[in-house]
């Protein structure tokens, strides 16, 4: 009997062979983006020291979103991520989508990060 693999297990999978190729140092962190079917989260992370820079999701007080899981609640956060990266002094990053494809909210929160400032 062949047993399929969950979405999970094979995102985890593609975010495994992204890691092994991008990492995040303290002149250019890394941008790490985790969806979840209610929320997103968003972290800048210096992977050398191993510390979060700055982080930002749709359950932030200052954002009040009243639905997590649109594409217009991810606009928020990559704004509210690249504000608070802004004032850490952090303009450049490595983008890194978590093994989620590149469309939607994954889009829409790297959109509203350019945007509000941040280079990647």
């Amino acid at each position: 009997m062949i047993t399929k693999a969950s979405k999970n297990a094979t995102r985890l999978k593609r975010h495994a062979r992204v890691r092994s190729k991008i990492s995040g140092t303290a002149e250019r962190p890394r941008l790490n983006v985790f969806r979840s079917n209610k929320n997103i989260y968003a972290q800048v992370i210096d992977d050398v020291n191993g510390v979060t820079l700055a982080s930002a999701s749709t359950l932030d007080k200052e954002l009040n979103a009243d639905n997590g899981g649109d594409v217009s609640a991810a606009a928020k956060v990559g704004e509210l991520v690249a504000k608070r990266a802004a004032e850490k002094g952090i303009a450049n990053v490595v983008f890194d989508r978590g093994g989620y494809l590149y469309h939607g909210r994954i889009k829409a929160l790297a959109d509203a990060a350019r945007e509000a400032g941040l280079e990647f």
